[in-house]
């Protein structure tokens, strides 16, 4: 899957290099890999946004997700459709639960952003099956945006997941919380090649069979670079890769994330 997945990838970029290269580059922005950054897509700007990521013991997720101002910077609107293997027993595959997310640009001055988002998280993915939580969830997420100088910008994030009577398989039912945490640097060794480390965190409660709940940590290292190709049009795709490594409670996982976004005018 992740062969097929990588030719699209290059697929794309050939397709869409037929158009006429920028003259000037356009940086990147908002193209994290596990990490939000802090801008909102520009007035009249939509972005697609596709993601893989395949880790050890052959589990994967890939998720489908579009951005768009509304109807300015200030409101972003956006959707995310997951599909996933799910590790545990059973190994099931298919859809999990859709995301639909509002967020605001709080800040946007001085090499500072800051854009709170808050996520309805719909069920569905079939929870009996592992692929959901069946039922609605909530997400508040902060990511915060730092450019410490023209080649070195920071990203910051910190989230709380409530979801209200989450089922396990077995259909048992409790209300879970969880946390996500973390931070990344990005290096532009030129405007459209950027080198970039993220640092993530999460920390799930999960229901048992009994109705009783337990908390999983995991945290991830994920080394990676991005490019982006610009053209006259406006159109601007990155594609980029990442090789995310397990350390603390997740020591020994490991694995590749790839990435594709395109980014346009909606006129």
């Amino acid at each position: 899957m992740l062969r097929k997945f990588t030719g699209a990838v290059m697929f794309g970029i050939l397709l869409a290099a037929g158009g006429a290269f920028a003259e000037e580059p356009k940086k990147i922005q908002d193209n994290s890999f596990l990490i939000e950054e802090a801008y909102n897509q520009e007035d009249g700007v939509i972005q697609h946004i596709q993601t893989f990521q395949y880790m050890k013991g052959d589990t994967w997720a890939y998720a489908f997700t579009q951005e768009l101002a509304a109807p300015t910077q200030a409101h972003q609107l956006a959707y995310s459709i997951p599909v996933l293997k799910n590790p545990k027993p059973g190994r099931e595959s298919g859809l999990g639960d859709i995301s639909l997310n509002y967020r605001y640009q709080a800040v946007m001055k001085e090499g500072i952003a800051l854009a709170p988002s808050f996520s309805l998280i719909l069920p569905t993915g079939d929870y009996k099956r592992g692929l959901g939580s069946g039922t609605v969830g909530y997400k508040l997420n902060i990511p915060l945006s730092v450019e410490l100088s023209d080649k070195v910008v920071t990203h910051w994030n910190t989230g709380l997941t409530f979801t209200p009577n989450a089922k396990e398989p077995g259909g048992a039912k409790a209300d879970t919380v969880s946390l996500n945490y973390g931070a990344s640097v990005v290096y532009l060794l030129t405007e459209n090649f950027n080198l970039m480390l993220e640092a993530v965190g999460t920390s799930d409660e999960e229901v048992e069979a009994d109705g009783s709940t337990t908390r999983e940590d995991s945290f991830l290292i994920n080394p990676g670079f991005r490019y982006a190709f610009n053209f006259k049009s406006g159109l601007q795709i990155v594609p980029g890769l990442s090789f995310p490594i397990g350390i603390g409670p997740s020591k020994g996982d490991y694995g590749v994330f790839a990435y594709l976004s395109f980014e346009h005018s909606l006129f």
